[in-house]
């Protein structure tokens, strides 16, 4: 499942997605909205999406996993659209025989995303607003 979505994340769902008899390692990443960045007081967030790109640079990340881990089953959603304090923005699911590459896996597959998809997040926050991250396509 690579999934960009403006509705809320479903745990269930996501589970659901990377269910795999044959695995004992299911580690589970997911982004929330807190309530502070960078010494100021977070309301909430909007996240914006290129959405094609992204799409694409997520199964790349997803596909490039797989070369380096023996991932069963994966799982990428991220967010777009208004997010409250405490929701989840992104979600990342990886499934594998073993908890070790379970865990390396789902590292880099957030690191990677964070880096290189473009999806953009603005905070509010008390006394104004602000886009603070995204990721300019790449050539």
């Amino acid at each position: 499942m690579i999934q960009l979505t403006p509705e809320k994340i479903s745990i269930d769902t996501l589970l659901d997605s990377v269910e795999d008899h044959s695995t004992g390692g299911l580690v589970i990443f997911l982004g929330r909205v807190r309530n502070h960045a960078e010494g100021r007081q977070v309301r909430a967030m909007d996240y914006e999406a290129f959405d094609e790109m992204a799409l694409t640079k997520m199964a790349a990340i997803a596909a490039t996993a797989r070369e380096k881990w023996p991932i069963k089953k994966i799982a990428l959603v991220h967010r777009t659209g208004h997010l409250k304090l405490g929701e989840i923005s992104v979600a990342v699911a990886v499934a594998c025989a073993h908890r070790e590459e379970a865990f390396a896996a789902c590292r880099f597959v957030i690191d990677t995303l964070k880096k290189t998809v473009p999806i953009w997040k603005k905070e509010y926050f008390e006394g104004g607003e602000d886009w603070v991250e995204g990721i300019l396509p790449e050539g």
